[in-house]
């Protein structure tokens, strides 16, 4: 795929969720001529208000686009949006470049990018480390899966989105990456999570248990980000419990594939699970309270 030094080449972009319209207009701030389409029409209303076409299915945008991006919940949204007659895959121009950006198992990415090249385009899998905030400001880091080729047309696209872009290696390692990255980010939490409520049960001061633990060696920055969304009791989202929880159900399904055993994983998804089953609906640092909860511990009234 050529282009001059003067055009850019048309974006379509399918999901305009929390992520998916940020990262769009990150893309309409660097110039691109931009398509969106997004199953809620209404998620795209301010793509389409700073410039933006709305596409009236994912095969009209696919039809007009030189790349297109994907950022959806799962498995089975991208699904419901490639395939079928108003697919994007149905859609797509030979010689063009389908992004998926979404966090879903690295056997559908494969798939994906098989029934696209059979209409002659390519695919990489783009998976995205970071939340809200870093998809804003194009802070996010890309794990990118694929050929090498295809990789280097898509990179400059990319690079509007995260500051720092890695080549994993072949279809489907870079939602490999992705897993290894989530795996952490969750374990993690639910590590925190058990810590402090040890801790605090055992006496020690909330505040100042918080305090100490954000200034040691072991905890990583993310995970200690969200110690002051404890301390204020108020978990604004930036990764909601139930994606948290989703992403789990494709880890453990991909250690058990390959038979990797993963118990530590497997007990942190049913605590993400009981969770959500009691109706918690908020940022995953949720978790912080609720281990509190499930250990009796309760705040004092005000």
């Amino acid at each position: 795929m050529v282009h001059n030094q003067t055009q850019k080449p048309h974006i379509g972009f399918i999901g305009m969720g929390s992520m998916g319209s940020l990262m769009a207009m990150r893309l309409l701030q660097a110039g691109y001529p931009l398509s969106v389409y997004d199953r809620t029409k209404g998620k795209a209303q301010e793509a389409v208000q700073n410039g933006a076409t709305l596409a009236e299915t994912p095969r009209d945008l696919a039809l007009n686009s030189d790349f297109v991006l994907s950022s959806v919940t799962d498995n089975h949204a991208l699904h419901e949006l490639m395939y079928g007659q108003h697919g994007a895959v149905a859609g797509a121009k030979p010689g063009s470049i389908f992004i998926d950006l979404s966090t879903i198992t690295p056997g559908q990415s494969r798939q994906l990018a098989a029934d696209v090249k059979e209409q002659g385009a390519q695919m990489i899998d783009a998976a995205v480390s970071g939340s809200t905030p870093q998809a804003k400001t194009g802070d996010l880091i890309v794990f990118v899966g694929g050929e090498q080729e295809t990789y280097s047309q898509a990179k400059p696209i990319l690079e509007h989105l995260g500051k720092s872009v890695f080549h994993m290696g072949e279809q489907g390692m870079g939602t490999t990456m992705k897993m290894v990255v989530n795996t952490l980010l969750g374990l993690g939490l639910q590590a925190v999570a058990e810590a402090v409520a040890l801790g605090e049960k055992a006496g020690l001061e909330k505040n100042m248990l918080l305090d100490v633990l954000g200034q040691t060696a072991v905890i990583a920055p993310t995970h200690k980000a969200k110690l002051d969304n404890l301390k204020n009791g108020e978990y604004p989202t930036t990764f909601a419990l139930a994606l948290m929880r989703k992403d789990f159900s494709l880890i453990t399904r991909e250690a058990a594939e390959l038979s990797v055993p993963m118990p530590a994983t497997a007990a942190a998804e049913q605590m993400y699970a009981a969770a959500l089953a009691k109706g918690l609906e908020a940022d995953y640092s949720i978790m912080l309270q609720f281990m509190r909860e499930m250990a009796g511990i309760k705040d004092e009234q005000k």
